[in-house]
């Protein structure tokens, strides 16, 4: 490794390291369990996971978390990339290493994975109610954790962009769940060699 990328990492790493103590600071002093937000937050991620437990439909649970989970993973990202590019922020979270974790592993994944399950045993058409849900949370829980402070948009993002990234997650989490759904129903298919 050449001396000027090695400053240059140690430099990113000493930024780094400078970024999370201020962001436990911030926690600290804003988002820690005294704070009416911090409960909040953990009632947003404890709800959802109680009517998880007691409620998916355990013939379909595989099928259903690998689809969640999908989603979870596709939602982390994008807002993991959306924080660190100053696009969007969460003041107040549950741990201060994972700002938006409430969001992307219990609230939105698992409202979508009911929506699935709803679908599955009603035969309706789970694109169309994508549509629904996502609308949902762009444009009426968006804007109330906006007005209570608990997300924040900045850069020109607004609630239309959000939608159309709740709608992508759901499409690619589905087609991906569609595809391995397609090559354990062909592997089953197969004869075997006589």
């Amino acid at each position: 490794m050449m001396k000027k990328q090695f400053e240059a990492l140690k430099q990113i790493k000493t930024m780094v390291e400078e970024l999370s103590n201020t962001q436990i600071e911030y926690w600290q002093s804003f988002s820690n369990l005294s704070t009416w937000q911090f409960w909040g937050v953990v009632l947003m991620l404890i709800v959802p996971l109680i009517v998880f437990f007691t409620s998916i439909d355990r013939k379909n649970i595989l099928l259903l978390g690998f689809f969640g989970f999908n989603y979870h993973v596709w939602f982390q990202y994008v807002n993991s990339v959306g924080i660190k590019l100053g696009l969007w922020e969460y003041p107040y979270q549950l741990v201060p290493f994972l700002p938006s974790f409430v969001l992307d592993a219990s609230l939105v994944p698992i409202s979508f994975m009911f929506l699935y399950q709803w679908t599955l045993k009603t035969n309706k058409n789970i694109y169309l109610y994508s549509l629904l849900l996502s609308a949902f949370f762009a444009f009426i829980m968006k804007p109330i954790m906006v007005n209570f402070h608990f997300f924040h948009m900045y850069k020109g993002i607004n609630y239309f962009h959000l939608f159309l990234f709740y709608m992508l997650f759901f499409i690619v989490s589905k087609l991906i769940t569609n595809l391995f759904l397609w090559m354990q129903k062909k592997e089953k298919n197969k004869q075997p060699y006589q």
